[in-house]
């Protein structure tokens, strides 16, 4: 501790002033707060929890120690301000020295400021005489969240009702819309494969109107025929007299190339699997509909 006295008492005290001559209240005014020492000393200026009444703790503007000829110097600028009316307002802050598990409070300087008066003062009994202004001026309206988050609430309430009402009934109707189209347009492939098919005697047009018809079923009834043998789709479908006959004059007519003059078994072909695929669908439609 003696150390400690001495070498404060060589420095001199920490020094404390405000850098403008006057403030307004609530306005913002810089203090600043130096102190030289030596260079082995651990000082410690105050922060924002420190004491500044009658000012407020705003901020503060760090600088770094400057050392030359034996000596560093620690400044530190601490932006406050007053709402006090006094005429002349003082501060003090102390810093702190460290050694050890010793400390030195250092008190500082006293720092003055003149209080700067927008309105001047009244004689004592009068009364200050007040301008009177009611024009309206324009206000930004705000945004009535809680209004509109009730309302979204309800929105989500009603429509939540109306989805679990009548969510299936338009879920159903939305199938059938889409089996009715489907079945539509592959009729529409299936018809012109054939005709092309009676038109040029091609097996590739036959070949496009078996895996058309196989396509379709997979997709309307979620199977997966398009990937079987012929004698595997007969078996999935119970060996219907209608797919089993089809099948197998396709099959003689691609894989043995057997045409006959009147197209008689041909045409029979195209008409059971037309015939199939319109009763599966019908089948699947009253499904969807129960």
């Amino acid at each position: 501790m003696p150390y400690l006295v001495a070498a404060q008492d060589q420095a001199g005290p920490p020094r404390g002033r405000f850098l403008q001559p006057s403030v307004r209240v609530g306005e913002i005014v810089d203090y600043e707060l130096s102190y030289s020492h030596a260079p082995g000393l651990n000082v410690i200026f105050p922060d924002s929890t420190a004491n500044y009444a009658p000012f407020e703790f705003v901020g503060k503007t760090y600088r770094p120690t400057r050392t030359r000829q034996g000596r560093s110097l620690d400044e530190t600028v601490y932006h406050l301000r007053t709402f006090a009316l006094d005429s002349v307002q003082r501060l003090a802050v102390p810093v702190t020295i460290l050694r050890g598990r010793d400390t030195l409070t250092v008190p500082t300087t006293v720092a003055a400021v003149r209080l700067e008066r927008v309105v001047p003062p009244l004689a004592t009994g009068a009364v200050p005489i007040l301008r009177q202004n009611t024009t309206l001026l324009p206000v930004e309206p705000a945004f009535n969240y809680p209004y509109w988050l009730a309302g979204f609430g309800i929105l989500v309430v009603v429509l939540g009702g109306v989805a679990w009402g009548f969510g299936r009934r338009w879920r159903q109707r939305y199938q059938l819309y889409k089996l009715r189209k489907n079945h539509v347009y592959f009729l529409a492939q299936y018809a012109r494969h054939v005709e092309r098919f009676t038109l040029s005697r091609s097996l590739t047009n036959m070949e496009r109107a078996i895996t058309l018809w196989k396509n379709y079923l997979t997709t309307l009834e979620n199977n997966v025929i398009n990937s079987l043998t012929t004698r595997e789709i007969v078996a999935y479908y119970d060996n219907d007299t209608d797919v089993s006959l089809a099948l197998r004059l396709a099959d003689r007519v691609i894989y043995g190339n057997r045409f006959t003059e009147d197209e008689v078994e041909t045409d029979l072909a195209f008409g059971l699997l037309r015939d199939f695929a319109q009763r599966r669908f019908e089948l699947e439609q009253a499904r969807v509909a129960k």
